[in-house]
């Protein structure tokens, strides 16, 4: 997130400075997506020039019109006018669903690409990123901002397009047809051109405080439908209602004034384009009784004025939208300018194949991004041999979920070494690293798909009896066979229509089929029931056979399985051993715990009382 502050928001904010710079960022950033369709676009381009054409042909065919038809009261003149009329009108409807259908698959294509393109990016974003960024943050730019440049895409620009071709062609059409009531037009042009710019970066700047409000919005939502239980077990309904209602009412008001900036810039346009175009044909009219001006002529100037002012109008309005949008693009634009804090080195270095699962934690250093000032880990040393348990036990906070972050390396530690097989994690490829490991968590994730896809989520290329193997070493065939489509039964997202220990097994059931060499326990059975961790502790004994295996132990029955416990407290490793040999100790920081585990009296261990070991995720 610091990156995402520093690199891409301190670059906005030195092109705020500079309005062409930022603009043209915006205009190349989106020119990467448009440009694989060179095709499409080209022959959008051919329809539109062939609409814009069609109707500036129409104002030659109406001066004819009057002087050689009305004029003369040439009837098979006027007939031909009719047949030539409906040709026009049959090209211009041509000409205009090629437009329309061209300009909307290229900005469905682009806005699909869009989406693809940021998503990507934002899964090889570092979780300290997410540390300080909202879920629903990252949700509004995937979606709200993408659907906005979609409709820009796929028809702002095909208006300005269109009309800036009505403008051009119009504007040569009016001089070749008087050039002294086209100058007069023309000096109206610096008077439309002036607000135009104005209000536009107004709203450009209101846009984006308005999809700002918006992410708000999508974040607040977000946090209390995925916390829906706890929201109405606390009856906590009424003050959400009211703190989302502020927060509609922010971004209703922030949207309100841009939409106050866009009314008045096509007000103002509409009065001075229109203005000029009723002045104008008040100075014709005199021309015209004058005799030096035919009737004709007037009609096409008119009708090529009416044009061009309504080119202008579309345009400024058009403009608006333009405007919001490079407000939605510069969001994007600063989430993929978002550098990962954990990239792959130039040349990694192999890990060992077959793996072994050999750690080494080599006086480790580590704070958080959001805790910088707070040691999460200091001077860690801990070493682990192929194939052992080890178990990791102290207090809430002591770091032992830190041990964990820094093994799959989520991040990277300040000082000293942490080694997997004798490789510096630094030095290996991060997802060649991560295959190597399983992760049962304390709180499962369960994915809104069926049992086939949670469970092959470890191995996404595994055959339904491999499936089908695991679920039984982990425990599932039964209650995933009772299930009304059995495996392809739908678990309701997070797996609500699970049990917590169904969920767990589950869990597990997915690291049995990745078959890591590193197993990582955040012991799972600390909130189930007595028969929910029976069986859950089973399918867990047979996961942990042959492998590295580290546990954060919450329950004292899996420490004593352990073949070795390590005391964590502040950062370091405090005692170590077996529970026979740490609790002959007898006043150190293991016999404190067990004390409280067992619910005997503690002994003293001086001054300091360590929190007991309640909390779930104890980095």
């Amino acid at each position: 997130m610091a990156k995402l502050r520093g690199a891409a928001a301190g670059e906005a904010g030195i092109l705020a400075d500079r309005p062409t710079s930022r603009d043209l960022k915006v205009l190349l950033y989106l020119w990467r997506f448009v440009q694989p369709y060179r095709l499409q676009v080209g022959l959008a381009c051919v329809a539109l020039v062939v609409a814009a054409a069609t109707v500036l042909a129409l104002g030659s065919g109406l001066r004819m019109l009057v002087d050689q038809g009305f004029a003369t009261g040439n009837a098979a003149l006027l007939d031909q006018a009719v047949i030539a009329l409906l040709a026009a009108v049959a090209l211009l409807a041509g000409a205009s669903y090629a437009r329309f259908y061209m300009v909307s698959w290229i900005g469905e294509r682009v806005a699909a690409d869009l989406r693809k393109a940021v998503f990507d990016h934002t899964l090889g974003l570092s979780p300290g990123f997410y540390e300080t960024t909202r879920t629903g943050e990252i949700l509004s730019r995937l979606t709200t901002d993408t659907s906005l440049l979609q409709v820009v895409v796929g028809t702002s620009v095909s208006i300005a397009l269109r009309n800036l071709l009505l403008l051009a062609g119009g504007i040569v059409l009016l001089l070749f047809t008087s050039p002294k009531l086209t100058g007069l037009v023309l000096l109206v042009v610096p008077l439309v051109v002036l607000p135009i710019l104005v209000f536009g970066r107004k709203v450009r700047r209101l846009s984006r405080d308005s999809q700002d409000r918006i992410a708000d919005l999508g974040a607040y939502i977000d946090e209390s439908l995925v916390a829906i239980r706890t929201v109405q077990a606390f009856t906590h309904e009424a003050v959400d209602r009211r703190r989302f209602a502020e927060r509609a009412e922010a971004a209703f008001a922030v949207a309100v004034r841009r939409i106050r900036a866009r009314a008045a810039l096509t007000a103002l346009v509409i009065l001075l384009v229109f203005g000029a175009v009723a002045t104008v044909l008040w100075i014709g009219g005199r021309d015209v009784l004058a005799g030096e001006l035919s009737g004709g002529e007037l009609s096409a100037f008119v009708f090529y004025a009416v044009v061009v002012a309504g080119a202008v109008g579309a345009l400024s309005e058009v403009f608006g939208e333009l405007q919001r949008a490079a407000g939605a693009t510069e969001r994007l634009i600063d989430l993929q300018a978002t550098e990962p804090d954990i990239a792959a080195p130039a040349k990694p270095t192999a890990l060992p194949d077959p793996p072994l699962g050999g750690l080494a934690f080599e006086r480790v250093t580590f704070h958080y991004p959001a805790r910088p000032d707070q040691a999460a880990l200091e001077a860690f040393e801990l070493t682990v041999k192929p194939g052992e348990t080890v178990a990791l036990v102290g207090p809430s906070g002591a770091g032992k979920t830190t041990v964990f972050q820094l093994l799959l390396r989520f991040y990277d530690p300040e000082g000293g070494r942490v080694l997997l097989d004798g490789v510096d994690l630094r030095q290996a490829e991060p997802t060649e690293l991560r295959r190597r490991i399983g992760l049962v968590p304390q709180e499962p994730v369960i994915f809104s798909a069926d049992a086939w896809e949670n469970i092959r989520y470890g191995r996404p290329e595994a055959g339904n009896e491999e499936v089908r193997a695991a679920a039984e070493a982990a425990g599932c065939l039964d209650f995933l066979e009772e299930l009304p489509k059995g495996f392809s039964t739908f678990l309701g997202e997070r797996g609500v229509r699970l049990s917590g220990g169904q969920r767990q097994r589950l869990a597990i059931a997915r690291a049995i089929l990745r078959d890591p060499a590193v197993l990582l326990l955040d012991e799972a059975t600390s909130a189930l029931d007595a028969e929910s961790e029976r069986r859950v502790q089973a399918a867990l004994d047979r996961l942990m056979v042959g492998r590295t295996t580290l546990v954060i132990a919450h329950r004292f029955a899996t420490v004593l399985k352990a073949d070795r416990i390590v005391v964590i407290d502040r950062g370091r490793v405090v005692q170590q051993g077996t529970h026979r040999e740490l609790s002959a100790e007898g006043s150190g920081l293991y016999a404190h715990l067990a004390a409280l585990q067992f619910d005997q009296h503690p002994p003293e261990a001086g001054a300091r009382t360590p929190a007991p070991p309640v909390s779930a995720r104890s980095a």
